[in-house]
Parts: C-alpha cells; sequence; structure tokens
C-alpha cells in the first residue's frame, strides 16, 4: 500500500510515495540524500543517523509513514553557509574518519553532544557515541575530533 506523506527535509517541505515497509534511508535516497547508510539494519551501528524532530534516530528502523508532518535533518544539511562547520573542521584536522562510511552519523551525535553538553569529558563522549560503531577503529581520533570540534565552536561563540 503506497501512501503520500509531507515532511520537511532539511530546511525545504517535500512530500514522497511510500509504502508501509519502507524506512526512512529509503525514503532518503529517494531523494537523492546518500548520507544516512543502512548498514547492520538494527540500528545497531549508527550509519543511518537522522534528526527527525531534533532527536537522533536509526533510519534503518523508523518507518517511512511515522516521519509525516517531521522535521527531518540529514548530515547533506551540515555544511554552514561559510563551509565546514567546526564538527565536520575538526573531524578532518584530527583525521577521525577512513573509510568514511560511518562519519555521517558520528558528525551528527557529535553536533547533538555538544549542543547538550558543550564542554563533555572523555566519559561523556564515550557513552553519547556509543552507539556509532566505527570498522576503521578511528576511535582515538573521534575523541580527538569531538574535543577540538567543542573548542573551535567556543572560539566561534556557538557556546
Amino acid at each position: 500500500m503506497q501512501r503520500t506523506i509531507q515532511f520537511t527535509l532539511n530546511g525545504h517541505p517535500v512530500s514522497a510515495q511510500v509504502g508501509n515497509h519502507q524506512n526512512l534511508v529509503e525514503v532518503l535516497q529517494g531523494q537523492g540524500l546518500f548520507g544516512a547508510r543502512e548498514s547492520c539494519a538494527q540500528g545497531l551501528c549508527g550509519c543511518c543517523t537522522v534528526i527527525v524532530d531534533g532527536k537522533a534516530v536509526s533510519g534503518c528502523l523508523t518507518l517511512a509513514p511515522l516521519i509525516d508532518g517531521a522535521d527531518v535533518r540529514t548530515i547533506e544539511e551540515a555544511q554552514g553557509e561559510g563551509g565546514l562547520d567546526a564538527v565536520q573542521q575538526a573531524f578532518i584536522e584530527t583525521g577521525a574518519f577512513q573509510c568514511g562510511f560511518c562519519t555521517p552519523g558520528f558528525v551528527l551525535m557529535t553536533r547533538q553532544l555538544l549542543d547538550a553538553h558543550p564542554n563533555p569529558s572523555e566519559e561523556d563522549i564515550r557513552h553519547y557515541l556509543s552507539g556509532n560503531l566505527c570498522r576503521c577503529a578511528t576511535y582515538p581520533e573521534v575523541i580527538k575530533a569531538v574535543r577540538l570540534a567543542a573548542k573551535l565552536r567556543k572560539k566561534a561563540g556557538k557556546d
């Protein structure tokens, strides 16, 4: 069964024809957005992280009909008007990625972490990002990136 849903995607109103069985990642890919990637299909790896109504969700587990009327934000919205934001810049400067498959989820979760805790401890970082897995094992660099992003945000007056 197909239905039409309407939602806000990265600040723009969109509509999509979806089946009851489709997940959010499939809908985003239908919109030409491939930053959220389905990897485990169980909500365990964080590769499909998307922000829905201000909260991080697993796009592989979120059924498409449930986003009708929602505000959906993806990694594709992340770049600011002036270029990279502090989190993206920090991930680049610290080399907090290798293959890049998991990076969008880590970037979105790092933003949420720093919005909630502008100066997180290492324990805070590890706890908050525990739902994101990196097969390349860049975890030490990710922690460095979060710390650097916090400093860059503070310097820019974000926090």
